[in-house]
């Protein structure tokens, strides 16, 4: 199966072009959207933490110099911050952080009112939001994971969960049935430094996957795409406009691609790749 019958197999296509700015704690505002707009077809703001549990954590987080989204209404921030983009040229998406279901039920409201992606976040590894069950803790309980996305699905919003690779214990290709069972329409998954998990999960469900990690030019584009991505995202770099540029133009060339794109393809220009610039000691450390 070609790239292209790949994508036309799944059930739609979320953003166009399939790359998308990741979220970064405390920086993914509306006006961090509005800038990466004009190289994205996707911009995710967060991660928001929304009730009195995970705002709690996320106060234990700024404590220790991490930025986070502290408003004193989560509800009304997404609001306020996806109105911001109306007539921005970018489809807004939402990272959200909750130990309880209600709030994401109810920002899922307010995302299909704007037709923007609620997305679970199943990723932070920061010990205070994995001590009140949000976050990479969700990978392991699979049942209270698919609730949320059920809950969220059940809104009418277009639902992302993001994911993320190594963590002890965990087969994310049995979350991405699970998700894609509940309800889900996109993985956004972080591979960590296992990119070829990114084949399991997209043989695993029909679900949009998109690779996140490192992804900085044409060579990390490629690589992602040839394991079966629909999509890329940029995490760290992502209010860098230069790399953003880099990796829209790759996307560009390999996405649109008819034909599979091979892992061992030669016809990397080094110089349109940024291999220098990725950071394997600390990957995409400031996403939410």
């Amino acid at each position: 199966m070609t790239r292209a019958e790949s994508r036309r197999r799944k059930a739609g296509v979320p953003f166009d072009p399939p790359v998308a700015a990741a979220s970064l704690s405390g920086r993914s505002d509306a006006a961090w959207a509005r800038t990466a707009a004009p190289y994205v077809g996707c911009a995710f703001l967060g991660g928001i933490a929304l009730d009195p549990e995970s705002r709690s954590a996320a106060r234990d987080l700024v404590e220790r110099d991490r930025e986070e989204f502290l408003p004193p209404d989560p509800v009304a921030f997404v609001d306020a911050q996806l109105e911001a983009l109306a007539e921005v040229d970018v489809r807004p998406a939402v990272n959200v952080r909750s130990a309880t279901i209600e709030p994401v039920r109810e920002v899922a409201r307010v995302c299909a009112d704007h037709e923007a992606i609620l997305e679970i976040n199943a990723h932070c590894r920061q010990p205070e939001l994995c001590a009140v069950n949000c976050g990479e803790s969700l990978l392991a309980d699979r049942d209270r994971l698919s609730r949320y996305v059920q809950a969220a699905a059940e809104t009418g919003a277009t639902v992302s969960v993001k994911v993320r690779a190594e963590v002890p214990g965990v087969d994310l290709a049995v979350v991405a049935a699970a998700i894609e069972d509940a309800g889900a329409a996109i993985v956004h998954v972080d591979a960590m430094d296992s990119e070829s998990v990114i084949a399991d999960v997209d043989r695993a469900a029909d679900l949009w996957t998109i690779a996140n990690n490192e992804v900085r030019g044409a060579e990390s584009v490629r690589e992602y795409l040839a394991f079966g991505a629909d999509g890329v995202s940029v995490g760290r770099p992502s209010d860098d406009p230069r790399v953003l540029e880099r990796v829209a133009r790759a996307v560009e060339r390999f996405a649109a691609a008819d034909e599979d794109v091979d892992a061992s393809d030669d016809t990397v220009d080094p110089s349109d790749d940024g291999r220098d610039e990725r950071l394997r000691t600390d990957p995409e450390g400031a996403e939410p």
